[in-house]
Formats: C-alpha cells, sequence, structure tokens
C-alpha cells in the first residue's frame, strides 16, 4: 500500500475528559525538603505546570494550529507514517525533511515552518516535510522491533521518493541529528546536504586532548551529563517497557520524566503540547523504544560522505570537531552560538533558519 492519504487531526473529547479528569486526581510523590533537582523532577514545579495544564492550556488550539498545515498518512515498510507537507510558493523551492527527536514532535518545528517556506533575501525558500518518527506521535505507536536510525532513513528516502522529490536536503535535531545524516547515506544521489544541530560521536575519555581547552570543556561537559542528567538515556536502553506501564497511565508521570530534558527556561505551552502528542496517541512506550533499537543496532563504519552543517547551540551537547570528522568526511559549516538550548527551533528559530539558508543556498 503506497498511497497518500490527506490526514486531519481530531482528538475525541472523551481523550481530553479523561485526561482532565487525571489531572485532578493527582496522587503527589513525596519529597525531601530543598533537594531541588538532586533527586530528579522536584513537586513543585511540577504542580506549577500541571496547574497550568489542567486550567489554562488548550489543546484545541493547538489542534488548529497544527490542522492549519497540510497532513497526509501513508504506510512505508509496514508502519503508518504521518506528516506535514508544506510546499512553499516558490516554484523552484528546495525540498528539506525535517526530524525531530524524543521526547519532541513534529510541535518542535512549528515556529520555523512560515520563515523556511517564504523566499528570504537570498531567494532560498524550502518545500517542508516533517515526518512524525516511527513511533511517535500520529506515527504510531510501532509494532515491530528493529525501528532504528537506519531503518527510520531508509523510510524516509522512500517517503521523498513518494512525493516526488529527486534532489532534498535533510535537517534535524536530537534523533534526528543521528537520522538525517544516515539518510544522506542511504539516499547518496538524492540528498544534497545534511544539517544538524548536534553531532554525537562515540569517544571514550581518554581520547579527549586534556591539554586543549576546548577539549577538556567537552569532556567534563559530557562527563557531568552522564553523571547528573542520562537516567533516561539508561533505562529507555534497557527497560523502556517498564517505565512505560506507569507513563502510559499517569500524565503528570509523563510530563515529569519528560522535564528531565525539557527543564529550563521552556514555555509551558511548548513543553505540554510536546507531551500531549505523546499522551493522546498512546506512543509513551514506542516512542522511548528508539533507545533501546538504536543501542542494539550496528552502524556503518564508515563515515557519513555529504555535505554537513553544524548549528551548536549554547546550552546543549558541544561537538569536538576533530572528532565529529572522523564520522562525518565532509563537514562544510560548523557555527557555534552563545544563545538558546536544546530547542533551537523552538527557542531562536530566527538563527537556526538563517543557518539553513547559509547552509543550503550554495547546495540547491
Amino acid at each position: 500500500m503506497s498511497e497518500i492519504e490527506p490526514y486531519r487531526i481530531a482528538v475525541p473529547q472523551a481523550a481530553l475528559d479523561d485526561l482532565q479528569y487525571r489531572l485532578e486526581h493527582v496522587r503527589w510523590s513525596d519529597e525531601i525538603d530543598g533537594a531541588g533537582w538532586d533527586y530528579g523532577s522536584p513537586v513543585a514545579e511540577l504542580k506549577e505546570q500541571v496547574e497550568y495544564w489542567r486550567t489554562r492550556y488548550d489543546w484545541r488550539a493547538t489542534e488548529t494550529r497544527l490542522n492549519a498545515y497540510p497532513q497526509f498518512t501513508t504506510t512505508i515498510d509496514g508502519q503508518r507514517i504521518h506528516f506535514l507537507h508544506v510546499r512553499s510558493a516558490r516554484p523552484d523551492a528546495l525540498p528539506l525533511i525535517l526530524n525531530h527527536g524524543w521526547p519532541g514532535s513534529i510541535a518542535e518545528f512549528l515556529d520555523v515552518i512560515e520563515p523556511l517556506t517564504t523566499p528570504g533575501d537570498d531567494g532560498i525558500a524550502f518545500d517542508l516535510v516533517i515526518p512524525s518518527l516511527p513511533g511517535f506521535g500520529f506515527s504510531g505507536p510501532t509494532s515491530s522491533r528493529g525501528w532504528n536510525p537506519q531503518r527510520i532513513a531508509a523510510v524516509w528516502a522512500e517517503l521523498m521518493r513518494r512525493l516526488g522529490y529527486q534532489r532534498y536536503g535533510a535537517a534535524g535535531n536530537d534523533w534526528g541529528s543521528d537520522i538525517a545524516p544516515e539518510l544522506g547515506r542511504a539516499a547518496p544521489a538524492a540528498v544534497v546536504g545534511v544539517h544538524v544541530t548536534q553531532i554525537f560521536s562515540d569517544v571514550a575519555a581518554s581520547e579527549y586532548d586534556r591539554t586543549s581547552d576546548e577539549e577538556r570543556a567537552a569532556v567534563e561537559e559530557l562527563e557531568w551529563f552522564q553523571e547528573n542528567m542520562d537516567a533516561y538515556g539508561y533505562l529507555q536502553t534497557q527497560q523502556p517497557q517498564s517505565l512505560a506501564h506507569a507513563l502510559t497511565d499517569s500524565p503528570v508521570g509523563l510530563l515529569g520524566w519528560h522535564n528531565l530534558i525539557y527543564r529550563g527556561d521552556l514555555d509551558h505551552d511548548f513543553v505540554l503540547t510536546n507531551v500531549m502528542i505523546h499522551w493522546l496517541t498512546g506512543t509513551v512506550a514506542s516512542a522511548m523504544r528508539i533507545y533501546y533499537e538504536s543501542d542494539r543496532s550496528t552502524k556503518p563504519p564508515e563515515p557519513t560522505t555529504a555535505p554537513l552543517g553544524l548549528a551548536q547551540f549554547r546550552d546543549d551537547i558541544h561537538a569536538v570537531r576533530r572528532f565529529a570528522e572522523r564520522d562525518h568526511a565532509n563537514i562544510v559549516s560548523w557555527n557555534v552560538y552563545d544563545t538558546g538550548g536544546h530547542f533551537a527551533a523552538h527557542q531562536e528559530p530566527e538563527l537556526l533558519v538563517d543557518d539553513l539558508r547559509s547552509f543550503f543556498t550554495p547546495l540547491r
């Protein structure tokens, strides 16, 4: 089955009523006074978010915003795939597929759709394809093993072929920063370039040159992250299903777990929209499985060769170029910004759009 069917989000009111009931009948955890984030998501912060969720957050407004863009579904490799397909008015626009991560969704990119599809001063504009990753949101849940970045990239190559695109760019954030380079590997004749907001290299601590200020800072940052922030990575790599039972049953539990990534200065509406997409589609378990599947997959040993650009934002994991060049043989753009964080498309949309334009202009 290769048909592409129009799609419109229409969450039943009963699902929203059930959510409201759960938010009004929370069984709160105890915690140690003054612990802050030492043990994880603090009760006081979570209560404030839940109060906003219960009394002020408007899913129907979010649904309307999402439905303002053309959406479709198709079946590839036995899996339903949902995607936004937003064309530019410019007839020579470059097709660009945008890849989100965990615990994100297509909502990561809502703030960049209009500026990317509108021609800039340099004339470049994009036709955007924004899919929900298999197992995430409206592309889920998955019902088979093996949905790792390489398999997803192969599905994206087929999706772009079905849409009639013979030349296109790929961009990504979080898991999308793994998937986009793999798409360049899967469809080398079609992908003109790959743009990412992180470069994840497998590097042993002993490989860092601690006499280099850049590399010493990078390894200290990585070690701190692994010791203090990576609980979700360890658990979802090993036992995602064990946690999924609790998170599928409790929206507050789901928010508390996702806060491991969302902690910081992100606004409530952005956080809750992404959490809602996981909750309402019943994809809590299947979205987490990407960690398990990736850990059990074998990455090709050779580096990627598509032209690659990095836009690295301040409050995110920083890459070291010499290790990145070991994994990617054709890095042509490397920009570091002193603002923004892990969700740059929402936190710094203008900077990200400018970086995408600058990167793809000579490649179109």
